[in-house]
Parts: structure tokens; sequence; C-alpha cells
């Protein structure tokens, strides 16, 4: 990298932009605060001489990375756990976390963050947009069943959503407050509302021309449906940025918290730094998938004789990961072999170099 080339840290908020130009010595450029507006980074970006940049990922980094990026010899994003030290000293002020991301982009210490593509994001947004309608119908739903047990009114719990039986249900019910029958239609038409959106969503998703061919071959996968592969597609991003399986498990949040110190090695829960979105779509599809998928019904099985649910669903999960990333990787529609499973799969086996076909053992 050239000599003259500047080092710049911006610690990013929602409405100001602290920020530090250093040389490769140390010394101090120019320091400030900005306005988090395009008007004012692109009258200060044209300012600059040639500069290497860096910032935390947080909500607001991604319109302001995009904006940036075309005036940067180059631009990193930190991942934020990574850059927890910054707040260990006994001051913190945004001027001084500007300062010391420098510093780290000028010693190469940056922890750099894998930032997806401005389209990706896109349409990861929509896709998340979509699980949010989606929890608002569920809340609508019991919503409506809430109000009901408020008021005494006996209902069929599996046809209470239903069109038909929902409306003999407001002919039916008597003796019960007048703002009741109101309120359950204002339930129902959110409810509806929601759902219909959500399905609109997944519709234009689906027919995404940089999604369509990915998500029909991970589809292939038995139990794999259209919302958990359209999840793999957009949270995981390109599968080359995983080197195995066992990676692509970790960022999936389906692996427990690893703490060694002195020989001894402790092993905790499921560790809380993950993909929240790829690990509860993973894990309900675990639930379901086993009735279509004898594999994934074997791996289950074995894992219930010792008597725990909850691991036999996560080695589910797992096993649908690396059915995924072999799917991803070869480019093939999944295929079953003739082999049967060993009795006793470890992750190691996962990350053989039989993986990187798109048939299964």
């Amino acid at each position: 990298m050239m000599q003259d080339v500047h080092y710049v840290g911006l610690d990013v908020h929602k409405k100001t932009i602290a920020f530090c130009e250093k040389k490769q010595d140390g010394r101090v450029v120019e320091e400030g605060v900005l306005e988090a507006t395009r008007s004012a980074l692109q009258s200060w970006a044209n300012r600059r001489v040639p500069w290497v940049g860096g910032m935390e990922a947080t909500l607001f980094t991604g319109w302001i990375y995009d904006f940036l990026k075309p005036f940067a010899v180059e631009l990193k994003v930190g991942h934020p756990l990574m850059l927890r030290s910054i707040c260990a000293g006994k001051k913190k002020s945004d001027k001084i976390d500007a300062r010391k991301l420098a510093d780290l982009l000028r010693c190469d210490l940056f922890p750099e963050s894998y930032m997806a593509p401005a389209a990706l994001r896109d349409l990861r947004r929509v896709l998340r947009f979509r699980n949010l309608l989606v929890r608002q119908a569920v809340r609508m739903k019991n919503k409506t069943a809430g109000l009901l047990m408020e008021c005494g009114v006996a209902y069929e719990k599996r046809r209470l959503h239903g069109r038909a039986y929902f409306r003999e249900l407001l002919e039916k019910i008597e003796d019960v407050p007048e703002s009741l029958p109101t309120l359950l239609n204002m339930s129902r038409s959110a409810m509806e509302t929601f759902d219909l959106a959500q399905k609109r969503l997944i519709t234009a998703l689906r027919e995404s021309e940089n999604l369509a061919g990915r998500v029909e071959l991970l589809m292939t996968i038995p139990g794999v449906g259209e919302v958990t592969a359209l999840t793999w597609a957009l949270e995981a991003g390109p599968v080359e940025r995983f080197a195995g399986i066992r990676n692509a498990i970790s960022y999936c949040g389906l692996c427990s918290a690893q703490r060694e110190s002195a020989g001894k090695i402790q092993r905790g829960p499921l560790s809380k730094q993950r993909n929240k979105f790829l690990q509860s779509s993973l894990i309900e599809a675990a639930k379901l998938a086993p009735q279509w998928n004898p594999q994934l019904a074997e791996v289950r099985d074995r894992e219930l004789e010792s008597g725990h649910h909850n691991q036999a669903t996560i080695a589910v999960a797992r096993k649908l990961v690396a059915y995924l990333v072999a799917v991803d990787r070869s480019k093939k529609p999944f295929q079953f072999t003739n082999s049967k499973p060993e009795q006793k799969e470890e992750v190691d086996a996962l990350e053989s170099p039989s993986l990187s076909s798109a048939h299964c053992p």
C-alpha cells in the first residue's frame, strides 16, 4: 500500500459521525464531527487524500458504507464484539473511539467483519420485515383466542382461525360484552392483513433473479422448505465465506460456547454470538424435517435414545446445515446415496472432502 495513504476511523451514530484521520506514523491529520447526512459526507470525502477507512458495524453502517466506499481506497467494517476492547479504558468518548479505530487500521489489526453486497442486504431486509409481519400475525391470532377466553366463550382451537368457522362463531356467541365482536373483527382483519402482506413478500423474493436458482436447488433437500431456503441464501450469503462446516454451524448458533484455560475445557449453552434469524429458522425446520427425510429421522432417533429432545433437534439442525452447504458448494440438486449413515457422526466427518458434492450420505 502507498505510504501517503491516510487512515480514517469513523465512529458512527444516528445523527453524527466522529472521525479521526492519521498518517502511517500515527500523527493526527484532522479530526472532528460530521452530520450523518449524504451532503455532509460528500463534502467531507471530496477533501480527502487517498484514505483507508474503518467503522464499527451498527444499525446505521449500511448506507454510510455504500455511500463512502467509492471515495476510499478501502473501507472496512469492524466486528462489534471484537472491538469491545476500545471500551475497556478509563475514558471513552466518540473522539477517543475514532482515534482507536484509526490506530487499528494503520497497524493492520482491524477486526474486519463480512459486509454483504448492497443487493443482498436489500433482499435480506425484505425477508426480515416478512418475519416481523409473521410475528404480528401470530400475536393477533393469540389475541383472538385471549379475547374469547376472557369472556368465557367456548371454541375449537384447531378451527378458530378458519374463515368459515370464525363467521359461525360470531353469529352464535351470546351474553358477551358489546365490544367483543368489534375487537374480534379488528383482530381478525389485522391478522389477515399481516398474513397477506408476508405472502406477497415471499412471492417477490422467490421470483428474484438473484435468488430463484439457488433457492430451487436448496429446496431439493427433503425437509427444506421455501422459507428455510430463502433464509439460508440471504442470511448466510455466499457459501464460499465459510471455510468448513464448523464455521457454518457456529455462524448459525448451533454450537455451545467454549472456555478453555490451563487445560480445562468448559462448555456452556448455545452461544449467543450467532445469526439469530438463521438459528430460529433452522431449529424450526429441524422439528419437522425428519418427517420427509429418513436420514434426518435416523439422526433424531439416535439422539433420542439418550432422552434429550433438544439435543436431537440441534443434531438435526446441524445435519441440515451440512446438506445446505453441500448443495450450495456443488451447485447440484440433492441426492441420497445408497450408503447408510454411520452410527456416530461427528462434525469432523461432515467436513470431509465427500461433502463437496451434493450426494450426502
